[in-house]
């Protein structure tokens, strides 16, 4: 079995394009001594491609509306029990000073699809961080979908990247998880980022009901495909006010798989490890994520007022404590493993950018 799966591992780490079938084999792997073999591999992968740097990028959750009506997601417009939130542009600014006063030299700038923001106002919000910090601080932005013009309009305010998770590649599966939304329009908006000179991120949700080892396999096809900068793998977790809140939550191995295998074919794509893979117990299985292939982590800087009602998942790691240096588990994690915390700005390492 470990002589066949290196075969595996050595073909998928050398095809220009891997096969569907020797992915779902790597996914599917189920004794120890062969899931061992594909973390260590992948651990391999990351070190000759990315360093032992772990890099930080500080998450601003700066609205919890959205329009949308995603299955899974504790954002959706139907959860009328959420207490929704949007900050004011100074609490913003105010949120990307104590990044850079960490240290960090990338901003993450997260909403829900809220579609009472004027773009114009984030545009705003982005041109003052370029000006206070030039091109010192990456400006990354995840709001969602937007007509091609908006995306623009914010690429030449500053902003250098983009966060827009697929969640599946499998257009029947991802209708029956996004009532009202279009796969052909997420696509269309990867496209158009892309075409922007933005650095891309994308991403899956593993643990969904009905979701085969061979969409899990396509999706990372998909990421091939693309070609995209950063990729993250998110772990299913139930939320009490979702019609899924009686399913089975994500299961923690596969989803360390999915990191691993993504992190052989992709080989320099950035890859987190998720906040959630942390926050389905009291130990932070981050740690797991980081062993399998992972080299980035996204501490969460939301004002401690608003963090908990950022809600997309319940249990969040992180979001109950005051005055919480969220840095500092980090550097511990990170000595554990005998890497260290890199601050820099952690630009793409795809030869087609830093665009």
């Amino acid at each position: 079995m470990i002589d066949k799966t290196l075969q595996i591992l050595q073909r998928v780490y050398g095809s220009d394009f891997p096969d569907l079938g020797d992915l779902v084999y790597l996914l599917s792997l189920d004794d120890e001594g062969s899931k061992r073999q594909l973390y260590r591999f992948a651990d391999d992968v990351r070190r000759k491609y990315c360093g032992d740097g772990i890099l930080l990028r500080g998450i601003v959750e700066f609205s919890s509306y959205c329009r949308n009506t995603c299955r899974y997601c504790g954002l959706q417009k139907n959860n009328t029990t959420l207490q929704r939130y949007r900050l004011t542009a100074q609490q913003v600014l105010d949120a990307v000073d104590k990044i850079y006063g960490a240290g960090i030299r990338t901003v993450v700038l997260q909403s829900g699809e809220d579609e009472q923001m004027d773009p114009q106002w984030l545009a705003d919000i982005v041109a003052q961080i370029r000006k206070r910090y030039n091109s010192e601080m990456a400006v990354t932005l995840s709001a969602g979908e937007w007509d091609r013009a908006v995306y623009k309009l914010w690429k030449d305010a500053g902003a250098d990247r983009y966060l827009l998770k697929i969640e599946t590649s499998d257009s029947d599966f991802y209708a029956k998880f996004h009532p009202g939304m279009s796969f052909e329009n997420r696509v269309r908006c990867l496209v158009d980022l892309a075409e922007l000179g933005y650095q891309v991120g994308s991403g899956s949700l593993v643990g969904l009901a009905g979701q085969t080892m061979e969409i899990l396999a396509k999706d990372i096809q998909f990421f091939k495909k693309h070609n995209f900068d950063m990729l993250g793998i998110g772990l299913f977790i139930p939320h009490g006010q979702t019609d899924l809140k009686d399913s089975r939550r994500g299961d923690l191995e596969t989803t360390i798989k999915m990191l691993a295998v993504t992190r052989i074919v992709m080989k320099d794509t950035h890859l987190p490890a998720t906040t959630a893979t942390g926050s389905i117990s009291e130990y932070d299985h981050r740690i797991d994520a980081m062993a399998a292939g992972g080299n980035v982590i996204m501490p969460n800087f939301t004002p401690d007022d608003y963090k908990e009602l950022y809600e997309i998942y319940p249990n969040k790691r992180c979001v109950k404590e005051k005055n919480f240096d969220p840095v500092k588990p980090i550097v511990a994690m990170a000595e554990k493993l005998g890497r260290y915390v890199e601050l820099s700005r952690g630009d793409s390492l795809k030869c087609r950018n830093i665009r």
